[in-house]
């Protein structure tokens, strides 16, 4: 069998194969899209300044979709030859007649091919976390080394997220801080975010890092109050006038989430404004009280002590 017998021989033994796997999940659409066209792309974002006051920029990446894409290489325009048919069928045919083969009414220009598929979304699926010494002091920097396309949930749930920890170091450790999902179809202004927090011990060369993990998730707007329980020693009197010392619970609460605003890329490409070379990081949360109630008790010592609570959070100005 000559070279071309033996390629066509191949492919059509992999489109069987493939043919196989759409029928177990039912989801009429290109697997090569599924598992190809989602993967880690640069992307640069200013930290700071290093001891020396030099500027510095880490490639933290990100997930993106990448076929379909305005900018292809020679290596994605080869993958894109297998989403222009409806059918591997149909690919090999168009190899015998040429270029003049057309689209046909079912299949829809690459560009409009959704990459991960209807029910699927380009996510990480490997993170860690770099130490990097800056000028104002050590930082920790989340940075995507994969991405996968995972399946796209409607419900507001926690989900795993594995970040590791000292990479490439004795220490490695991997953690599952947990985050929450993406739900779509929510409430304007609402998102699903994290309420009940944990943590996770990490070992380090010098001392027992606490890393701070996600339990549960709701539906919130996006600066919300969440619980934050403290402790204190009261002085209560009886009614015998027997003064006696119990543990005061106070829920002092926490403001969370994020009032971003403004454009976070600071360098554009010349040739096409759209594309963003370099993003500034996010700005810290201006998530901050807007209204807050007093405790006020008798501590150890007899004194009044007062500790004010949160009641509600808003998005600073």
């Amino acid at each position: 069998m000559d070279t071309h017998g033996s390629s066509l021989l191949y492919l059509t033994v992999l489109y069987l194969t493939l043919a196989e796997v759409w029928s177990k999940h039912g989801e009429q659409r290109n697997l090569f899209a599924l598992r190809a066209c989602c993967r880690r792309q640069s992307h640069f974002v200013y930290i700071g300044q290093d001891i020396s006051g030099s500027p510095v920029s880490m490639d933290v990446g990100m997930c993106r979709s990448h076929c379909g894409s305005a900018y292809r290489t020679s290596n994605d325009r080869t993958q894109q030859d297998y989403l222009k048919y409806s059918s591997m069928l149909e690919f090999l045919r168009s190899k015998k007649m040429g270029p003049r083969t057309t689209y046909t009414e079912s299949a829809e220009p690459p560009e409009h091919t959704p990459s991960c598929g209807e029910s699927h979304v380009c996510e990480p699926t490997g993170m860690r976390v770099d130490r990097v010494l800056l000028f104002e002091g050590p930082r920790e920097v989340e940075v995507i080394q994969e991405c996968h396309c995972e399946t796209r949930i409607t419900q507001c749930l926690r989900t795993p997220a594995l970040r590791t920890y000292f990479f490439e170091t004795p220490y490695e450790n991997v953690v599952d801080v947990g985050g929450c999902t993406k739900s779509k179809g929510s409430p304007d202004g609402f998102s699903c975010v994290p309420t009940k927090f944990a943590s996770a011990i990490v070992e380090t060369p010098n001392k027992l890092n606490l890393v701070q993990t996600v339990v549960a998730c709701e539906l919130k707007e996006s600066c919300y109050r969440v619980p934050s329980i403290e402790y204190y020693y009261e002085i209560v009197d009886q009614t015998d006038g027997i003064k006696e010392e119990k543990l005061k619970e106070i829920d002092v609460g926490r403001c969370m989430g994020g009032c971003t605003a403004g454009n976070r890329c600071l360098l554009r490409s010349p040739s096409d404004p759209e594309i963003c070379r370099l993003w500034a990081e996010r700005p810290q949360t201006s998530c901050a009280p807007q209204s807050h109630e007093s405790h006020t008790f008798l501590n150890q010592h007899g004194q009044t002590r007062t500790v004010l609570s949160i009641t509600s959070c808003q998005c600073q100005n």
